[in-house]
């Protein structure tokens, strides 16, 4: 039986009841959400079901194998060494992030943000008691498309003003950036000059593309191993959203503190269901992983062939992780927010730029996790629309 994975045909995919499938009309192409299009890896699939079949759907209460799982993964993927017991469940990423902030900072500090960056980030950072630093990645236009980068010097004149955290996002979304280690060594430098803690949300890791060099923030230096605390989960990886399972990894004694004083609550979010999942999608995942990146990887070439025949004038860096493209409509003629007119006009939902921040004006994102035609067919309607 083959791995590849595939979507199948829009009115199969409009039966999905996710968000994605619900949100707009039936006439719309939904491609804002991060969210595929593909049918679950079938070792994922059989692990839920037996779940359900054996009427085990009750507390998760502990992390089960999910450490040994992930241990072997991360050593595998990216020759990091994690040790299992530094492996701790809750719900979802945006539940490490805030509980981690939470215990690691005083109401009211600041937090350092790279915008343009995930829309609910600005949220999280609220909601666990800080105060949101912006700190906008550098880009540097070229031909068509830009090349992004962390501005470290303002990171460090933030911590200079009193930002006591920094909420770093690697694989950076919407960007598809994989930061340079160089720069993620020297962030942990200031981090810990500062005595601020680094959350590193790397959801999108598993999903990094042939010749990025991955290097996870916990694997690039003393410094960071001892002040930063990593945000990982299947879902992203493996389309497991809906499934609720994601952990934090420590890899020092100040972080495994951090961790402790949540409260045991956090633990007990986490899904049987998802964490059933997310141990056979890290233990025994690889070969379909493998292949999702290489259907994505030709979805992104057919993604530059229809921008280069029907949208010249559109911006596009090709993304080094997951399926999110950032276009740059801003030579479009579409205003600050060219997803209202796409929507209105082309009937394609894609994810709105300026609610990455203010460096997202004039852009949008696209997912590229479909099938070939429902691709093709979005450019296409779009091209309508820019003028």
């Amino acid at each position: 039986m083959s791995t590849r994975p595939s979507a199948p045909p829009l009115d199969e995919l409009r039966r999905r009841t996710s968000s994605k499938w619900s949100t707009h009309p039936d006439d719309v192409l939904p491609l804002f959400i991060a969210e595929m299009d593909y049918q679950l890896a079938p070792v994922v699939a059989d692990a839920i079901i037996a779940r359900v079949r054996a009427s085990d759907v009750g507390y998760a209460g502990d992390s089960g194998t999910v450490g040994p799982a992930f241990a072997g993964f991360a050593d595998r993927r990216w020759g990091w060494r994690v040790s299992p017991d530094d492996v701790t469940l809750t719900t979802d990423v945006s539940v490490v992030i805030v509980e981690t902030l939470r215990t690691a900072i005083a109401p009211g500090d600041g937090v350092v943000l790279m915008p343009p960056v995930y829309p609910p980030f600005f949220e999280l950072i609220p909601e666990a008691g800080g105060r949101v630093v912006e700190v906008p990645l550098l880009e540097t236009p070229a031909h068509g498309s830009s090349a992004w980068r962390m501005d470290l010097d303002g990171v460090e004149g933030a911590l200079a003003e009193g930002a006591r955290a920094i909420l770093l996002c690697h694989p950076h979304n919407p960007l598809g950036l994989v930061h340079p280690a160089a720069d993620l060594a020297r962030l942990a430098e200031l981090a810990a000059a500062y005595d601020a803690t680094v959350v590193s949300d790397e959801i999108h890791a598993p999903l990094v593309h042939p010749g990025a060099g991955f290097t996870p923030f916990l694997a690039v230096s003393d410094a960071a191993r001892e002040i930063g605390i990593a945000a990982h989960s299947a879902s992203k990886a493996f389309n497991l959203a809906g499934a609720k399972c994601a952990f934090m990894v420590a890899a020092s004694d100040r972080t495994r503190a951090i961790i402790a004083r949540q409260p045991d609550e956090v633990r007990y979010r986490a899904s049987l269901l998802g964490r059933a999942a997310t141990e056979a999608a890290f233990g025994h995942g690889d070969e379909w992983l493998d292949a999702t990146i290489e259907v994505i990887g030709e979805s992104l070439d057919l993604l530059e062939k229809l921008l280069a025949q029907h949208l010249p004038g559109v911006g596009y860096t090709r993304p080094q992780a997951s399926y999110l493209a950032w276009l740059d409509f801003r030579e479009a003629g579409l205003g600050d927010n060219p997803g209202i007119p796409i929507l209105e006009r082309a009937r394609v939902a894609l994810h709105y730029g300026p609610a990455f921040g203010k460096p997202g004006a004039g852009f949008a994102r696209l997912n590229v996790a479909c099938s070939p035609e429902v691709l093709t067919e979005a450019i296409e309607r779009i091209a309508t629309v820019v003028p």
